[in-house]
């Protein structure tokens, strides 16, 4: 027997606002079904709300008005389907590779009725002839460099990928910059979103794509290309 998420908290009503209903009913799915599957921890049902489905909500502060979207290793929807639930004006699609995880994610865009949302099983490399779009997200997948390799392919010249991270955000963000110089990043900068509404608030990496690195994330040969500068 799983434990019973938390109360619904108050903060919860500022960030998703006439989404609620469809969020509690989110939050119920992870407790249940994604606990059954393996997709959620049990000792993480108690903290649903407050560890994962407001701190990922709450990226939505860095996301642009009607922008198009792929959520890289989607799991259980976090943050692609909480992203969704907040901003019905995105285009979202939740990249995921394993059966099981596609499957619970294709029923639960069912269940909660959201129309802006497709489910597209596989990897970032093997799909990334079919994206050319504005944002990518991830949380929780691979480390920075790894991340920039897969996300930034996914990218149209200008887009940014959004990384959740923890602690060792700031100490990722410069053990990758290399990588990031090679991939033709822009701008790269630390992010804190949700400020008011979890604690501590979100870290986020935010990665603006000068251009589309070539397949593979190997460098084109285009000179003049800068280490990433930091916001």
């Amino acid at each position: 027997m799983t434990d019973q998420p938390e109360a619904v908290p108050p903060q919860a009503q500022e960030v998703f606002g006439a989404a609620l209903p469809v969020a509690e009913r989110y939050v119920r799915l992870l407790a249940t079904a994604g606990v059954e599957r393996g997709l959620i921890g049990p000792r993480e049902v108690g903290r649903l709300w407050e560890r994962h489905v407001i701190n990922c909500a709450v990226l939505s502060e860095a996301v642009p008005e009607g922008a198009s979207v792929v959520d890289i290793g989607s799991g259980a929807g976090l943050p692609g389907l909480v992203l969704a639930i907040v901003r019905p004006d995105l285009e979202i699609t939740l990249l995921e590779p394993l059966l099981r995880r596609t499957t619970f994610l294709n029923e639960a865009v069912e269940e909660l009725g959201l129309e802006n949302v497709t489910v597209r099983r596989g990897r970032a490399e093997e799909v990334v002839k079919e994206f050319a779009v504005d944002v990518v997200t991830a949380r929780a997948v691979a480390p920075l460099d790894r991340l920039a390799r897969w996300g930034l392919p996914l990218l149209r010249a200008g887009g940014e990928l959004l990384a959740l991270k923890g602690e060792r955000a700031a100490q990722e963000l410069t053990e990758a910059e290399p990588v990031l110089r090679k991939l033709g990043v822009r701008r790269a900068e630390l992010l804190l979103v949700g400020q008011g509404k979890v604690d501590p608030p979100t870290t986020l990496v935010r990665l603006v794509a000068e251009r589309t690195p070539e397949r593979g994330g190997r460098k084109s040969k285009r000179k003049g290309d800068r280490s990433p500068t930091r916001g």
